[in-house]
């Protein structure tokens, strides 16, 4: 039974949500607005390749047509023309904890990951290389659903109203990729010692995908006492297309005896071209369409690496690399800078550097009768995450094996990445947490002929 004085305060409720439009508490923060550029995997601008893949750390190593995207300094060891692909697999499980529910997600998707072709001439008694290169860097795939339920706050005052909730679903998806189109040269300055390159990557809709899209859907219920008081759904959608240019400088040197090699590489940032189309549509409004022209920072990175050969079998191999996602600016149309990854103004985001750290080791099972290796590889990996204070934690490791026979060589890779507890500061007022794991598969084909 309802009494009077619920009656009274019902048709109070019920007058506020006409002119007033009752609060309820900040649920507008509950999903990114869009604003923020949410990565399905991995952020940090590596390289590509099944190899480099298997073998964790690949900057002072860089002696296949991936090196373009590693470390175009070592492109110079290659000493045939070749051509390369490389296709991966990935997939993502997120165990989440919001408030008091618990949910998993999963996505998974299929990619063309490398393509190559690379050609070795001398110059000047100088070994160069030249290659063009598609490389997908960043993958956008992902989708998220849940609800809960939140208390209505008294318009006037912002107190909470007893019995007064508000239920909420919603669905967040969002798909697309990043990738560039590079052209690389490679040439010794020192023979058979030092050497350098540089790949300018070309990243352009038009000739490849180079755009995503945010899909937000959502419904709720305002209800006192199990009376529904106010119903609303909405639907917005984002799409991005984007459009820069930037380079990788590599530098790589070898010792006399080859056993020794160290590496180093810059990866420039850049400020891209964003058109954003922005699709919206509410119980309480007409749709809504609007179109800007923004700009989105890219942020530098850059790495070093050594590797040391104890025989023509056994290499093991070191990374560091840095990428300053503090500068991961997105500038929209009126001038606002806002920080791409916690979509809060610049000068209240307090995001930092990440830093990877990569340990790998390749041994080579050499068959001389019948001509073939068999190479056996092991990574281990931390690799941060960016987030609002401090970076999220996550670690990995990788095992991949190859055949290589002739001008013909396979090789297959697998990683396994993880990070616990990590993803509060997406929604820091609601107890939001995630443990995520990662698998990645990637296999390549290479063909060499004179």
């Amino acid at each position: 039974m309802i009494y009077k004085t619920q009656v009274v305060l019902l048709l109070f409720l019920v007058w506020c949500l006409t002119v007033f439009s009752p609060v309820f508490a900040d649920a507008s923060n509950i999903i990114p607005s869009g604003s923020n550029i949410n990565f399905a995997f991995s952020p940090n601008p590596v390289g590509s390749g099944a190899r480099a893949l298997g073998f964790g750390a690949f900057i002072a190593v860089a002696d296949d047509a991936t090196a373009a995207s590693w470390n175009p300094g070592g492109l110079v060891q290659l000493k045939t023309a070749e051509i390369s692909i490389v296709g991966d697999y990935s997939s993502q499980n997120t165990d989440y904890t919001f408030s008091e529910t618990n949910g998993s997600q999963s996505t998974s998707l299929t990619n063309l990951n490398y393509l190559s072709f690379a050609y070795p001439f001398t110059l000047w008694n100088r070994n160069m290389v030249v290659s063009i290169n598609y490389q997908q860097l960043y993958d956008f795939t992902r989708e998220v659903s849940y609800q809960y339920q939140i208390p209505g706050l008294n318009p006037i005052n912002l107190t909470p109203i007893d019995g007064f909730y508000l239920d909420y679903k919603g669905n967040y998806y969002q798909s697309g990729s990043l990738s560039a189109v590079g052209i690389a040269y490679g040439f010794e300055i020192i023979p058979r010692q030092l050497s350098v390159g540089i790949t300018v990557n070309i990243w352009n809709d038009d000739l490849s995908e180079n755009s995503w899209e945010q899909t937000q859907t959502g419904s709720s219920v305002g209800s006192y006492f199990g009376f529904i008081v106010d119903e609303y759904n909405y639907t917005t959608r984002h799409n991005f297309i984007f459009n820069g240019l930037n380079c990788n400088l590599g530098l790589l040197w070898r010792s006399r005896d080859r056993k020794f090699s160290l590496g180093a590489v810059y990866k420039s940032p850049f400020t891209a071209d964003l058109k954003h189309e922005f699709n919206g549509q509410n119980t309480d409004y007409e749709a809504t369409h609007l179109t800007t022209e923004e700009k989105l920072k890219m942020p530098m990175s850059y790495g070093i690496g050594a590797a040391y050969r104890f025989s023509d079998k056994f290499t093991i191999s070191a990374d560091i690399y840095r990428t300053h996602w503090e500068n991961f600016l997105l500038k929209q149309e009126d001038g606002t800078k806002i920080s791409a990854v916690t979509a809060k103004p610049e000068g209240e985001s307090d995001v930092d550097p990440t830093c990877q750290v990569r340990l790998g080791a390749e041994y080579l099972l050499i068959n001389k009768n019948k001509h073939y290796v068999i190479p056996l590889r092991m990574g281990l990996f931390y690799d941060p995450a960016p987030a609002d204070k401090s970076p999220d934690d996550y670690y990995g490791f990788s095992l991949g094996m190859g055949f290589a026979k002739g001008k013909f060589i396979f090789d297959i890779a697998a990683q396994y990445r993880f990070g616990r507890d990590v993803g509060d500061s997406i929604f820091p007022n609601y107890s939001f947490s995630q443990d995520v794991d990662e698998f990645k598969i990637c296999s390549s084909i290479i063909i060499h002929w004179d």
